[in-house]
């Protein structure tokens, strides 16, 4: 393992996974979130390269297909398939699930990469709160379902990878209102808590997936870093990263040296996806490529906090999200 590369804040996802290219090779992976121009498209675009198959959901066909041509025109050999997959439906996540699990391979990592615009109070089809129901409850429904097409592809010489993406701003969350979780209360709500606390549920998760688990299946979470992507520039992202300095009054970056570019970004996911070095810390949350847990809230590393959440999610999706003995 010492002949790997030292990554850091510069590497990007293309370097990653060339050093991870043997280990990448013949695994099946689905990324979720995988528009062009985003982290997600890079990520599947790199995986892509040497996999046997990658699948790149979202819940936009036009999308989806402008995706899928912008990688095989790159990598024609590249084995792309389509999910459509909408995050925010409870019974949008179950549908796709199935069509997944009608699939003969196994899956040797799931990427939950995908999030929603940090926007207005917006309540989904199921009554819950849109941001979190996207970012934290349809991924941990989506896990829940495919954790069988994983633990399939579980052998003497490979675990499979759970994946969240989450960010620094999870250390922002006072901590998740359990309360108000599956009962969302717009007089309470505020768009920027409501982004770090679906965050800081992405750690809490990693955490509580890995314990549970006992070794069958790896989670991890990560910062991506800070990247200037479409969802910086939406609906009310831009007032509250303008509040806590990151962009200035014109929307725009404040300082350039604290952002990554979009293939920098994805670096880190491809590392906790593929790199072997983390194979003994489960649960472990990523930054600039690196184990970073002294980064994790004090909110984030108390495991009561990651039993509750995962209760009270499974409360919320109506299913037990349970490994057999």
């Amino acid at each position: 393992m010492s002949s790997y590369p030292t990554f850091s804040f510069h590497t990007t996802a293309d370097e990653v996974a060339t050093a991870f290219s043997e280990i990448i090779a013949g695994k099946n992976v689905l990324v979720t979130g995988t528009s062009l121009n985003g982290i997600g498209f890079d990520t599947a675009r790199v995986i892509a390269k040497y996999a046997n198959l990658v699948v790149i959901t979202g819940y936009n066909e036009d999308r989806l297909k402008l995706t899928e041509e912008a990688i095989k025109k790159e990598i024609p050999s590249a084995n792309i398939r389509r999910l459509i997959l909408d995050l925010s439906s409870l019974a949008a996540v179950r549908s796709a699930a199935a069509e997944v699990n009608s699939w003969p391979e196994p899956l040797h990592v799931l990427i939950n990469n995908a999030a929603a615009i940090i926007a207005p109070f917006k309540l989904t089809v199921d009554n819950l709160e849109n941001q979190i129901a996207t970012g934290h409850i349809g991924p941990f429904l989506l896990t829940k379902l495919l954790t069988p097409k994983l633990l399939a592809a579980h052998s003497a010489t490979y675990t499979p990878r759970v994946v969240f993406l989450s960010s620094v701003g999870h250390a922002l969350s006072p901590g998740i209102n359990f309360a108000t979780l599956g009962h969302p209360d717009e007089k309470q709500f505020q768009s920027m808590a409501a982004y770090y606390d679906t965050k800081a549920a992405n750690v809490l998760t990693a955490v509580e997936l890995s314990r549970r688990a006992k070794g069958r299946v790896l989670a991890y979470s990560l910062h991506p870093g800070a990247i200037f992507t479409k969802i910086m520039q939406k609906e009310e992202a831009p007032a509250g990263l303008q509040a806590i300095g990151v962009l200035d009054e014109k929307g725009q970056p404040k300082d350039e040296s604290i952002f990554k570019s979009i293939p920098q970004g994805a670096a880190t996911t491809v590392v906790a996806a593929f790199d072997p070095r983390i194979e003994g810390a489960a649960g472990a949350y990523l930054n600039d490529c690196v184990l970073a847990n002294e980064l994790v809230s004090a909110f984030c590393s108390d495991p009561a906090n990651a039993d509750k959440l995962w209760e009270v999610t499974e409360e919320i999706i109506g299913e037990k999200f349970e490994f057999s003995s």
